[in-house]
């Protein structure tokens, strides 16, 4: 089991506590450390407990000022790796990094967190760990996109919780990430709209049709504007906020963005290097080139909510730098200090007990026919 260490170094209470994962990523804890370094320099009222292999952290922080008295570290002996199956972490991971997170979180001693591990494991240890709020029949991964709408991005869930989702749970996706859009995005009344294969309403598999009108029905109360079917080309774009769809295809659209952007990059640089009258074009351009980077910077949008469960969950990009890290922290800090947590189990107990209301009223109806 994981247990406290002895050198720790306790925040006082004025700090909002992130609880970090210290060895889940690619790069190794040095990179971890060094993203909450950037934010604690950047945010005074943020803390950390971090947990991992106290040999290895502690020398980290011990050579870091701007973490004194505002990181405490827990010592985990053991790390769940990128190749360990979700069942092995939760049946052998309680002396694990990324299980000791998630403890903090569960005890309330931490709002929410952070961990750059193994999406799978991480994702089915939150949920044996923090359990699903009432009501969720499965939870859902949600991910920015650079978009054309004035904030520059667009919300999409599921990017890969689960690959399945029945119509009830597409309209829960919708009424988590419109609560999301208002916290993390700052929209009065975000727009939501379902991926499908084509607008009509005629198109798409059964589920989908079943959500369309759910969707529909759900928009008064849920307090979002609910647009209807939207396509691929639609998630980047401002017509919308919000992207609904099951967590096979947000996690096939995810991965192919990140693959084509890759892509475009690689061939940039090549053209811009590939002749002096290139390179010079290349020099001029660089302002407007860095202008356009940091506009679609993947690092600095990095971090996948965990929504539906009991308690808060961001999943960093296994091989984020520290500017990666250091936005996923930012992200959790601004979703503790909104307590969009407490707001979203008000929302979905809310909306379990209209529809159990509606239930009834149905059922009392058809007894009196």
């Amino acid at each position: 089991m994981t247990t406290p260490s002895a050198q720790t170094d306790r925040p006082d209470r004025g700090h909002i506590i992130i609880s970090v994962d210290a060895m889940g990523g690619d790069l190794g804890p040095e990179v971890v450390i060094e993203g909450m370094v950037k934010s604690a320099v950047r945010n005074r009222a943020i803390a950390f407990i971090v947990h991992g292999d106290e040999a290895q952290i502690a020398p980290l922080v011990a050579r870091r000022s701007e973490l004194a008295g505002r990181c405490e570290i827990r010592h985990a002996p053991a790390a769940v790796s990128m190749t360990d199956k979700p069942s092995q972490a939760v049946r052998n991971g309680d002396d694990t990094s990324m299980w000791s997170a998630l403890e903090s979180v569960r005890s309330g001693e931490a709002t929410v967190a952070v961990s750059c591990g193994n999406t799978g494991a991480l994702m089915l240890l939150s949920m044996v760990r923090l359990r699903k709020l009432p009501g969720v029949n499965r939870p859902a991964i949600a991910v920015l996109w650079p978009s054309r709408n004035p904030g520059g991005h667009n919300l999409m869930l599921d990017a890969g919780a689960d690959i399945r989702a029945e119509a009830d749970d597409l309209v829960q996706y919708a009424a988590m990430g419109a609560a999301y859009a208002r916290d993390g995005l700052h929209l009065s009344r975000p727009r939501v709209g379902l991926l499908n294969v084509g607008v009509e309403d005629h198109k798409g598999r059964a589920e989908l049709k079943a959500a369309h009108e759910k969707i529909a029905a759900a928009a008064e109360t849920g307090d979002f504007e609910f647009v209807g079917f939207v396509e691929g080309g639609d998630i980047t774009s401002d017509r919308l906020d919000v992207v609904v769809t099951d967590g096979f295809t947000g996690n096939v659209a995810l991965k192919t963005a990140e693959g084509v952007a890759g892509l475009i990059r690689e061939l940039m640089r090549e053209s811009f290097s590939k002749t002096p009258l290139s390179r010079l074009a290349a020099l001029f351009a660089l302002p407007a080139l860095k202008r356009l980077q940091k506009r679609v910077d993947p690092r600095r949008v990095n971090g996948g909510v965990f929504l539906g469960l009991n308690g808060t969950v961001i999943k960093s990009h296994g091989s984020a730098d520290a500017t990666g890290v250091s936005a996923a922290i930012k992200l959790a800090f601004k979703l503790a200090e909104s307590g969009f947590q407490t707001r979203l189990a008000a929302l979905l107990a809310s909306a379990q007990a209209s529809g159990q209301d509606a239930g009834a009223d149905r059922n009392s109806d058809g007894g009196q026919e």
